[in-house]
């Protein structure tokens, strides 16, 4: 009965969905009657959200001394600490954690980054000075966006949030990047006039410098120490980050439960730590499709939380996506976007804040680097230089761009550099270059901003403890060999969750989990453009009003659409990859 009401179903509806506001900063001269201006000086204007009552003004934050503006999102694991710097008692702290930001700045300046643990994106305008300063957290969990162009200057979270801004010109070489990773990776956006700040910097107006506060590095540590060593740090590290993630000890928290390692470990030490109920939700495609029900629920069941799982018809992934692809920055043609937004939505309904597993692969080197550590040893039989690789590696569309590009736009792109060739020729060792890549672009440009819109559109607080930056930084001083080695992926978190710094430890996870093979959550796009979204596919691409028509040749599309050729059944995910371009496109018209 799905197929046939599915079938019988016209196409939703793609056109400009509304989504909240959010706060942003004007940088050049803007009409004082400028709606929504909360804060204005000669310079700059900061516009904020209103509610019923008036302004929402947790995003704004005045220095005790006057001389700091500071704007943004925050949120910080060590803010009591920070008090206590500053000679205030925390319980006499009435403030936000951003009006603590613009004291600790009125007492240290640009020091004061250095002092901060947790996620944020700000704008500090020092009046004294006439400078201003964009800054970004080290791991990229929250985004900043800001215009290059024009006699005013725009800066906002989201980057929906300047299209008034900016002109509807693409990004080619964004374009190009897009159809090979699933996402635009560095400091391009898909608009050509809008560029995204990097995490762990600062961009300083009116001079438009550039500045690293930290930067991801190799620096491998005790060698000579066994891998229980290592599994020990880390394990006292994951419960003293997990522990700072929960929410207040009255309140439930839940756990995004795929039933692989990463969530599984994260799930047990929720349920270990936390005293109020812990929830766990997992999904599934319907009895078409396999799933990862029989591991995600044994470890509920071990773990006692209260699990609940989410069917995801093939209807609910065609009709949902134009709405997931609007609370998106930039598209992403991972198919888990419209689950990652249904899943939150369920969560919603039991917790407030929710965690995640996503960081283990990046960090502790998952199989995704395998074919990668294959071409470091074959590449002179394969004859692909680790670039070329590296973009294969994504199985996406970097093989077809010749044909895929209408000619104009190749010959644009073809010969541009790529963002990772400076960490992918680095000298650090071949796998601590995969995994700062991974960490760096496909974590903050793919997977973290997925979760942080996404959980904020589904009004969750999204949290992913093995992306903390302590986690992250640690992990550049396990031996690559305790990470990845032969077909043994993630050997050191496997040692901290299995063993931890106790034997009592022991038995956090079943031993069914901890040496499981990984599979990952796999999307059924491949079954869903052949048995259902066929023919709505072939009206959206091939249109010739289609957002792609001036960029794409119709006809590989055509083919993937007819899966002629299809040898290694990629085609699903390539046609996904497009349809959520294409939707993205129209739901961002002017």
């Amino acid at each position: 009965m799905l197929f046939d009401a599915f079938k019988n179903r016209k196409s939703p509806k793609i056109g400009f969905i509304k989504t909240d506001p959010t706060w942003r900063v004007a940088w050049g001269t803007v009409d004082a009657n400028y709606e929504d201006i909360a804060w204005r000086d000669e310079k700059i204007s900061v516009i904020l959200p209103r509610t019923d009552f008036g302004f929402i003004t947790d995003k704004l934050a005045i220095s005790s001394g006057e001389r700091f503006v500071v704007v943004g999102d925050v949120w910080l694991t060590n803010q009591v600490q920070l008090l206590q710097k500053l000679g205030i008692e925390p319980d006499n702290f009435k403030g936000s954690s951003l009006q603590l930001i613009a004291n600790l700045w009125e007492r240290w300046g640009n020091e004061s980054l250095s002092q901060l643990v947790g996620i944020f994106a700000l704008v500090v305008w020092d009046r004294e000075k006439q400078v201003l300063r964009l800054v970004r957290d080290r791991i990229g969990v929250r985004t900043l966006y800001y215009t290059t162009t024009g006699s005013v200057r725009w800066i906002a979270p989201q980057l929906r949030t300047l299209s008034p801004y900016r002109s509807s010109d693409l990004d080619l070489v964004a374009l190009r990047d897009y159809l090979c990773c699933a996402f635009v990776p560095g400091e391009r956006t898909l608009w050509e006039q809008v560029r995204e700040l990097r995490p762990g910097t600062v961009l300083e107006f009116p001079d438009y410098k550039v500045k690293a506060y930290w930067q991801l590095q190799e620096k491998i540590i005790a060698i000579d120490q066994p891998l229980a060593w290592h599994g020990d740090r880390l394990r006292e590290l994951l419960d003293q980050v997990v522990q700072e993630y929960l929410p207040p000890a009255n309140q439930p928290v839940g756990v995004f439960l795929s039933g692989g390692l990463d969530s599984s470990a994260i799930t047990a030490l929720a349920a270990k730590f936390h005293k109020a109920p812990v929830h766990t939700f997992s999904i599934h495609f319907g009895s078409e499709c396999p799933n990862e029900l029989e591991f995600s629920s044994l470890v509920a069941s071990h773990c006692q939380t209260q699990h609940h799982i989410l069917e995801i018809s093939f209807k609910d992934m065609w009709e949902r996506l134009p709405e997931t692809m609007a609370y998106l920055d930039d598209p992403i043609g991972d198919p888990l976007t419209v689950p990652n937004l249904l899943l939150g939505r369920l969560a919603r309904e039991s917790v407030e804040v929710v965690l995640n597993g996503e960081g283990g692969d990046p960090c502790f080197g998952g199989p995704k680097n395998q074919p990668m550590l294959i071409n470091s040893l074959y590449g002179s039989v394969t004859n692909q230089d680790a670039l070329q690789a590296y973009l294969i590696s994504f199985q996406k569309c970097a093989v077809d761009l010749p044909q895929l590009l209408k000619p104009e736009v190749w010959t644009a792109v073809q010969t541009v550099p790529w963002v990772f060739e400076e960490d992918l020729y680095s000298q650090a060792n071949y796998l601590n270059r995969l995994m700062a890549m991974n960490i760096k672009f496909k974590g903050a440009d793919q997977i973290l901003t997925k979760v942080s819109n996404l959980t904020q559109a589904a009004l969750l607080h999204g949290r992913s403890p093995l992306f903390d930056q302590r986690v992250v930084d640690l992990s550049m001083e396990i031996p690559p060999e305790y990470k990845l080695s032969g077909v043994e992926e993630k050997a050191v978190l496997k040692q901290a969750i299995t063993y931890g710094t106790s034997p009592t430890n022991a038995d956090i996870l079943p031993d069914a989990i901890i040496h499981r093979p990984k599979s990952g959550m796999m999307v059924p796009v491949q079954l869903g453009f052949r048995k259902y979204w066929q023919q709505e596919a072939k009206d959206l691409l091939l249109n010739r009003n289609a957002a792609i028509t001036p960029y794409l040749n119709q006809l590989p599309i055509r083919n993937w659409l007819n899966y002629q050729g299809d040898t290694w059944s990629r085609y699903g995910v390539k046609l996904w990859l497009l349809v959520s371009l294409e939707i993205w496109l129209q739901v961002n018209k002017k």
